[in-house]
């Protein structure tokens, strides 16, 4: 998971400001003294892209430098992070970004803040009902977009709680399956409202995802401890066909934010020799749809076929993949 690690990022940032000290004081060394503020920069954003601060540093530096097709990559790296269409953008061709980048990038932190508290805050009845109506719209599996957004989703939960934000958070999931904070939230959010299986159903996503944690195993001690006290039917964990139920939803959730290519436009080889799933999986992996073939393959392996374990660790595998976050 992409989390911001805000000491590593403040001290990144301060870094950065020291070096565009001495590119100042120095000019002999100015250009050499910029680079390495730049460097830092991007590691202070690399660590913590939640710091309003450490995209005005490096958009500072990119301004320094004249580099504009830096500070244009900058600008589009920001509206993906708050879930912006960057290709608004394009209609800034032939507009010199150096002149407008700055005032564009004060204009975007201040409207749509990145501390969910303070954004959180700003909020009345009317931007939650949009922020809701726009969150299917938006491309969440970008790893910082998914955070940031589970963020602002987790403050709403308090505020204004399941019904809103039962809907926002399978979407969020849906993007991204290895966000296991969300499916514990979703596992809760189930609890309260004792749908049992489906609670059990989002603790085990959530352990799968982070082994190290055991929110299935204790949910699971605590609800039957919660049965035999009441002396009712003992709780048993989902069925094969709830669990198949449960993953095949979450499967055609993924599949609403991407654009699906038909089977028969993929090429495989030896396709006489795989069978229709078969087929599938290696449709979504040529396509990118990592996180519906993680939900297919993991149906697929619930229901004992093994051979789709294979698929499932390359659904992961281009999940990672997908994490990977290069600053501009």
């Amino acid at each position: 998971m992409q989390h911001p690690r805000r000491s590593l990022g403040d001290r990144y940032r301060s870094q950065a400001k020291k070096f565009l000290k001495l590119a100042e004081s120095d000019p002999n060394r100015q250009i050499e003294n910029t680079n390495w503020a730049e460097q830092n920069a991007r590691q202070a954003l690399l660590h913590d892209f939640t710091h309003p601060d450490n995209w005005r540093v490096l958009a500072d530096i990119k301004q320094i430098l004249h580099d504009e097709i830096g500070l244009r990559a900058l600008l589009t790296d920001l509206f993906t992070v708050l879930g912006r269409d960057p290709e608004h953008l394009s209609q800034l061709e032939g507009v010199s970004i150096s002149e407008v980048g700055r005032e564009l990038l004060e204009a975007a932190l201040s409207t749509d803040h990145l501390d969910p508290d303070i954004w959180h805050a700003s909020l009345d009845q009317q931007s939650t009902e949009l922020f809701s109506n726009r969150f299917s719209t938006l491309d969440l599996s970008d790893p910082r977009c998914n955070v940031l957004f589970g963020r602002r989703v987790e403050r709403l939960w308090q505020s204004n709680g399941d019904d809103l934000c039962i809907p926002l958070a399978r979407m969020l999931v849906a993007n991204r399956p290895q966000n296991f904070e969300m499916w514990v939230h979703l596992g809760r959010a189930h609890e309260r409202r004792e749908a049992f299986d489906e609670a059990w159903l989002c603790y085990d996503q959530a352990q799968t995802q982070a082994p190290h944690l055991d929110v299935r195993d204790s949910y699971r001690a605590r609800i039957e401890l919660r049965f035999e006290t009441l002396k009712s039917t003992p709780w048993t964990q989902p069925t094969i066909q709830a669990r198949d139920q449960f993953l095949q939803r979450m499967q055609s959730l993924a599949l609403e934010f991407v654009e699906t290519a038909p089977i028969e436009d993929i090429v495989v080889e030896n396709q006489d020799d795989l069978n229709p799933e078969e087929l599938q999986l290696q449709a979504m992996l040529n396509n990118g749809q990592h996180s519906a073939a993680f939900f297919l393959s993991r149906r697929l392996v619930t229901r004992g076929e093994d051979w789709a374990i294979e698929y499932m660790q390359q659904a992961k595998s281009g999940l990672d993949q997908d994490d990977e976050v290069i600053i501009p």
